[in-house]
């Protein structure tokens, strides 16, 4: 009986001191509400491209087949008038990718992932890794 008084007020005091620690109780760095608050209007807003929307036609040996997608280019802080220099490569980069595109590669599940990734790729390789940040699709549509 005593073993298990032993264990179960260890228990008590482990999960308790575990509790203290991880809630902040103890050893816990709190920040002030007007030093967070100051900390979260810092962080800057991202600028975002739009990219209108394309409409092409896909290779399709069974006959045509059209793509009409909508993006936005997230680009690095302040820099959005010198990535719209760069607008049209980046539309002449998309659209001869995706002009390449057949449609059963888009049939996968994780197909706009990889089309993503690769159009992104893409514009960074025209203006350079450190001014596009993101490619986000808004609009994607194959009839």
């Amino acid at each position: 009986m005593p073993i298990l008084i032993g264990v179960a007020g260890a228990a008590l005091l482990g999960g308790g001191g575990f509790y203290a620690v991880y809630s902040g109780m103890i050893l816990g760095h709190k920040v002030p509400e007007a030093e967070h608050a100051t900390a979260a209007h810092a962080a800057p807003m991202p600028s975002y491209m739009p990219i209108d929307q394309l409409t092409l036609s896909l290779a399709n040996p069974d006959g045509a087949q059209h793509l009409r997608m909508s993006a936005q280019i997230e680009i690095a802080d302040g820099r959005l008038a010198e990535a719209e220099g760069y607008r049209p490569r980046f539309l002449a980069v998309m659209n001869t990718y995706l002009r390449a595109i057949e449609p059963r590669d888009l049939q996968d599940s994780a197909a706009l992932i990889r089309l993503r990734a690769q159009i992104l790729r893409r514009l960074q390789m025209v203006a350079g890794e450190d001014l596009v940040d993101d490619f986000l699709i808004t609009e994607f549509i194959l009839n």
